[in-house]
């Protein structure tokens, strides 16, 4: 039986996280949709490489389900 390394987020920046709550909710609110947009499209050019014969419509499916599938990975 193969078994998932536990995966530990990196320790808080307090410095970052202070700057970030000084900000007005919608330039945070901004700045989070800027990072997931980086993440997203990271993502759709790994597919891309790894799927070259898809269709654009079908790599966003792909960018979809692994995003879903993320969402659902146990938190320990």
């Amino acid at each position: 039986m193969a078994t998932q390394a536990a995966y530990h987020f990196d320790p808080i920046d307090r410095e970052q996280v202070r700057l970030l709550a000084s900000l007005p909710p919608g330039r945070r609110v901004r700045i989070m949709l800027d990072a997931r947009e980086l993440a997203v499209g990271s993502i759709r050019g790994r597919l891309r490489r790894q799927y070259p014969h898809l269709s654009s419509q079908a790599i966003n499916l792909k960018v979809l389900e692994e995003v879903a599938r993320a969402g659902r990975t146990p938190r320990s």
